[in-house]
C-alpha cells in the first residue's frame, strides 16, 4: 500500500499536530486503559486505532516527525503484516516493557524538551520509570494532556453494557464475606481506604460481572473500599435498581463513574489509601490529597481470587468436562467433513467449534477468540483468521487451534494440534519435543511457595536439549469465571517476585511451543490446579503441591515420533486418556462417541 493513502498515515500526522500545538516533542502510547486493562474497550484502543497494529501487547511511541511500534517475539510477523505500508517503524523487542519505547524517544528528544503521556492511562510504576529516565536525560516529562482525543474525531464512547450478578451456586462465597475479609486486609497494614481499579478484582471482589470488554465478564468502573462502606463508580444505568439495592444491602453504593476523580480529592488529610503501583494509574494517584498515606502493595483480591476454593474447583471440572464434549463434537463432525471433501477453512473452524460449545450448559461466551492456524498461520502464536485473510485447510499438515469459553464455573483455554493427512519427520518431532515439555512440566512436585518463574525451565528442557525455545511464557493464572489471563502467578522467563508464589488452588496454563516461521506452530496447552500433595517425609521438608490437570480433551497421538518417548511419559498420556475416557463418555453420543473412543485408545 503507499504509505500516503495508509490510514495510519493520517492518523499519525493529526496526533503530530496536536504535539506540536501543545509543545510536546515526544508521546508515549501504551496498550492501555484507566484500568490497565490486558484486553481494552473500544475507546482506549488508541494504539491500533493509530498504527493498524492489533496484537494485545505493545507501545507505540512518536515524535513531531517520527513513529514507532514496539513488539515482542509473540507479534514479530504479525506486525511485520499489519504495519506494512503505514510508514510506522516496528522495533522487534525480546519482551515487552518500557525500557526500550523510553530509549527511542530520549534519543529523539532534546535537552529541556517535554516528552508526554496521558497519566489517565499510564501505570503509577510505568509513571516512576518515565520520570526517573527523563530526568537523567534533562527532559521534562507533561501528562496532563490527552491529545488522543482530538486526534480521534470518532472516538468510541464509554462502554455501558449492563451488569449482572454472579450468583449461587457458582459464586461459592457471598460478596459481604469477601469484603469484610478485605477490610481485615486493611487492618493489618492500618489502611483506611482501598482503592481498586482492575477490573477483574472489582468484577470478582463484588460478584459481579459484565460484558464491557470482549471476551472477559467485566465492566468499566472503580471501586472506593472505606471502614463501613464501599463506592462503586460507575456508568449510570449498567446496574439496575434491585441490584443496585442488593449492593447496597452488602454496604456498597453507586456513584458516576466520571466522579472517582472528584471523590478521591474529598479523602481527609489523615485517610491512609491501600493501591496497587502496577494497578492504578498514575491519573488516580495524582487525584489524592496532599498528606493522604499510601500503603503500596499488591492488591489483596488479586492474590485472594488467584486461590479458588474447593468448591470452585468442583465447578471447574464440570465445566471442563462441558467444554471437553464440545470440543468432542466438533472434532468429530470436523474430521467428518474433512472426509466428505467440503471445503474448510480456518474461519469455518472457529465458527463450528463456537457453535458446540454454545450448547453446553452454563456456556456464556468464548474466553477469546479463537486462533485456528493451519500451517505456517500456526507459526504465528496470536494468530487471527478474518474475512480478508485465512487459509483453506487442504492437504496434509499441521492444524493448531487455541480456544476457550466462560462458563458460569469456570473459564477455559486448550491448545491441541492435529496431524491432518502425511506429516513429515522434523513435524513429528517438534510435536513431540513440545509434548515432552507439556508432560514434564504436568509431572512436577515442587514446594509450596516456590515462585512461579522457578518451574519455566522445566517445560522448555526437552525443547533446550535439541536446541529449540519459544518466544512467550510458559503459562499464566486464569480465572472462575473471569479473565483467561489473571495473576499473580507467571510460568515464564519473569524476573521472579514474592507474589508470585505457587498456592493450592491456583489455576495455571502449561503451554510450551515451536514455531518455524513460513512452515507450521506447535503448542499443546492444558490447565492445571495447584493441589497438596501427601510424601513419605510427612511434610518434615515443607508442603508440597503437585499439579492437577483439569483440562479434558485428547492429544492427538498420531503426530507422535514414539522414540523420543520414555515409559513413563507414555503412561502418563495413557492414564490422561483415560480418565477424558472415562469423563466425557457420560456427556457425548453418536459421532462423538465415537471420535472420543478412537482418539483416547492407548498409545
Amino acid at each position: 500500500m503507499d504509505t500516503r493513502t495508509h490510514p495510519a498515515r493520517a492518523r499519525v500526522a493529526a496526533l503530530q499536530a496536536e504535539l506540536r500545538r501543545l509543545d510536546l516533542h515526544g508521546f508515549l502510547v501504551p496498550s492501555a486503559d484507566p484500568h490497565l486493562s490486558e484486553y481494552l474497550p473500544e475507546r482506549w484502543q488508541a494504539r491500533q486505532w493509530l498504527s493498524g497494529f492489533s496484537g494485545s501487547a505493545g507501545f507505540l511511541a512518536l515524535t513531531q516527525d517520527a513513529c514507532a511500534v514496539f513488539a515482542d517475539t509473540r507479534y514479530w510477523e504479525q506486525a511485520e503484516h499489519e504495519l506494512a505500508g503505514s510508514g510506522i517503524e516496528l522495533v522487534k523487542v525480546m519482551k515487552a516493557g518500557l525500557d526500550e519505547p523510553l530509549a527511542w524517544l530520549l534519543a529523539r528528544v532534546k535537552t529541556g524538551q517535554a516528552l508526554g503521556a496521558d497519566a489517565q492511562v499510564l501505570g503509577l510504576a510505568q509513571a516512576q520509570q518515565m520520570h526517573s529516565a527523563a530526568q537523567a536525560a534533562s527532559v521534562r516529562v507533561v501528562t496532563a494532556h490527552d491529545p488522543i482525543d482530538a486526534a480521534w474525531p470518532d472516538r468510541p464512547a464509554l462502554p455501558a453494557r449492563p451488569v449482572v450478578a454472579h450468583a449461587a451456586p457458582h459464586a461459592t462465597q457471598s460478596r459481604a464475606a469477601k469484603l469484610a475479609s478485605l477490610r481485615q486486609a486493611l487492618a493489618a497494614k492500618s489502611a483506611t481506604h482501598h482503592l481498586v481499579s482492575t477490573l477483574d478484582d472489582i468484577a470478582w471482589l463484588l460478584n459481579l460481572r459484565g460484558r464491557d470488554v470482549p471476551y472477559n465478564p467485566v465492566f468499566v468502573a472503580h471501586l472506593l473500599v472505606a471502614p463501613q462502606q464501599a463506592t462503586l463508580f460507575v456508568s449510570e444505568g449498567q446496574i439496575d435498581a434491585p441490584l443496585a439495592q442488593d449492593l447496597a444491602a452488602d454496604g456498597v453504593h453507586l456513584a458516576p463513574y466520571t466522579r472517582v476523580h472528584a471523590d478521591l480529592a474529598t479523602l481527609h488529610a489523615d485517610a491512609t489509601v491501600w493501591l496497587d503501583p502496577k494497578r492504578v494509574t498514575l491519573g488516580l494517584r495524582q487525584a489524592l490529597p496532599h498528606g493522604v498515606r499510601l500503603v503500596e502493595a499488591i492488591n489483596p483480591s488479586t492474590l485472594a481470587k488467584s486461590r479458588k476454593s474447593d468448591a470452585d474447583a468442583a465447578h471447574v471440572r464440570e465445566a471442563m468436562a462441558q467444554d471437553g464434549a464440545a470440543m468432542c463434537a466438533f472434532y468429530a463432525a470436523f474430521e467428518a467433513a474433512r472426509a466428505r471433501g467440503e471445503r474448510l477453512t480456518e474461519l469455518t473452524v472457529d465458527e463450528m467449534l463456537s457453535a458446540e460449545r454454545a450448547k453446553r450448559p452454563g456456556f456464556v461466551s468464548l474466553s477469546f477468540s479463537t486462533i485456528a492456524g493451519w500451517r505456517a498461520n500456526g507459526a504465528l502464536p496470536h494468530y487471527r483468521a478474518t474475512d480478508d485473510s485465512h487459509a483453506v485447510i487442504e492437504g496434509d499438515g499441521l492444524l493448531l487451534i487455541d480456544s476457550g469459553a466462560q462458563y458460569l464455573g469456570g473459564t477455559t483455554d486448550i491448545t491441541r494440534v492435529w496431524a491432518l493427512g502425511d506429516v513429515g519427520a522434523q513435524e513429528k518431532a517438534d510435536y513431540t519435543r513440545v509434548l515432552k515439555g507439556t508432560l514434564a512440566l504436568s509431572r512436577t512436585v515442587f514446594p509450596r511457595g516456590t515462585l512461579s518463574p522457578m518451574l519455566d525451565a522445566i517445560a522448555r528442557a526437552p525443547l533446550w536439549a535439541a536446541g529449540l525455545d519459544y518466544g512467550h511464557g510458559t503459562g499464566h493464572g486464569v480465572g472462575y469465571y473471569m479473565n483467561v489471563h489473571e495473576g499473580p502467578q507467571s510460568i515464564s522467563k519473569a524476573i521472579p517476585e514474592p507474589n508470585m508464589a505457587m498456592e493450592p488452588g491456583m489455576i495455571t496454563s502449561i503451554e510450551p511451543g515451536v514455531y518455524r516461521p513460513g512452515r507450521w506452530g506447535v503448542r499443546i496447552e492444558n490447565l492445571v490446579l495447584n493441589v497438596p500433595l501427601s510424601t513419605p517425609e510427612g511434610g518434615a521438608f515443607g508442603d508440597m503441591l503437585a499439579f492437577e490437570t483439569l483440562t479434558l480433551c485428547p492429544i492427538d497421538t498420531r503426530a507422535i515420533e514414539r522414540s523420543l518417548l520414555d515409559a513413563a511419559e507414555i503412561d502418563w498420556l495413557n492414564r490422561y486418556h483415560a480418565t477424558v475416557r472415562e469423563r466425557l463418555l457420560p456427556l457425548v453420543d453418536g459421532a462423538a462417541r465415537d471420535w472420543l473412543l478412537t482418539r483416547t485408545e492407548p498409545f
